[in-house]
């Protein structure tokens, strides 16, 4: 039989959003060097060949730009509560982890929601201590953290089920 001051009440791994697969990525970007080739090659008959060497400039420029954003898409946050406690964990892209614990009954959740925008921010705030959550995240799926988390904290403050 399991502790029922273990048992998971809410369990959540929160990832940053990205728009297109790596695979889509690469068919963007060959997509993109043969528009610039068909670009360059006017340039290199008129002979002014450096002009052509920028636009390769540009897709070495979005080569980068799309590594690292896959690099920053490794990123995330967990949230775990039980009864007891509330663990709350970001991971960051190159594997640091930086997590906080917290006694759910001192746990308040606050929310910043603009009235055109919708939520734009949801924090965890314990005894003076103010801790973001879910930053990278788009404002309808703040809202749902935040109700989600919000519900779970009440029956976490209910105490442990026993049966």
């Amino acid at each position: 039989m399991s502790d029922p001051f273990e048992t998971p009440i809410y369990q959540t791994r929160l990832t940053p959003h990205r728009s297109m697969t790596p695979r889509a990525v690469s068919v963007f970007i060959f997509a993109f060097c043969l528009a610039q080739g068909a670009f360059a090659v006017p340039f290199l008959i008129m002979g002014a060949w450096p002009v052509a060497g920028f636009m390769g400039l540009d897709v070495v420029a979005l080569y980068i730009a799309f590594r690292l954003s896959f690099r920053d898409a490794r990123a995330y946050e967990t949230l775990d509560l039980t009864p007891i406690e509330l663990v709350f964990a970001k991971v960051g892209a190159g594997g640091g982890r930086r997590e906080w614990r917290f006694n759910p009954s001192w746990v308040r959740l606050e929310q910043k929601v603009h009235e055109e925008f919708g939520t734009m921010s949801v924090a965890i705030v314990c005894r003076g201590e103010t801790v973001e959550v879910g930053g990278f995240l788009g404002p309808s799926q703040k809202a749902d953290l935040a109700r989600d988390l919000t519900r779970a904290l009440a029956s976490a403050r209910m105490g442990p089920r026993f049966s």
